[in-house]
């Protein structure tokens, strides 16, 4: 049983029936005034792959997670900035690079009137 420093004693979970190492990786836990005071550190960690658990009073209130595979590396838009800022935007997950190519699978426009005039008749 690990201890933190103090006399305040550890829960302990036991598990009879669970997968070993296949679903959870190791993951660091820091305290919000730690965190605090070696944010760099813990992003660096993040930035590298690894989750970190940020807790207050002994309670899970945050995750520091890698990005995901594919994340925009960068936002230039202000006011899709503002928003992710804010937090009423998800940032985009993969870059933009305009539409996609007009190929033989792209319908008409009058094919796509006579769908929706279809549709409608059916209703």
């Amino acid at each position: 049983m690990i201890r933190p420093p103090g006399d305040r004693p550890t829960r302990v979970w036991e598990f009879d029936s669970v997968a070993t190492r296949s679903y959870f990786g190791y993951m660091r836990v820091v305290g919000i005034k730690v965190l605090k005071n070696r944010l760099s550190e813990f992003v660096k960690l993040a930035a590298g792959g690894e989750t970190v658990l940020v807790t207050d009073r002994d309670r899970v209130v945050a995750e520091l997670v890698p990005p995901r595979e594919g994340r925009t590396p960068e936002i230039t838009d202000p006011v899709i900035l503002k928003g992710v800022r804010e937090g009423w935007i998800t940032p985009p997950t993969v870059k933009w690079d305009g539409p996609p190519p007009h190929g033989e699978a792209s319908l008409t426009l009058e094919e796509i009137l006579d769908d929706q005039a279809r549709d409608r008749e059916e209703r």
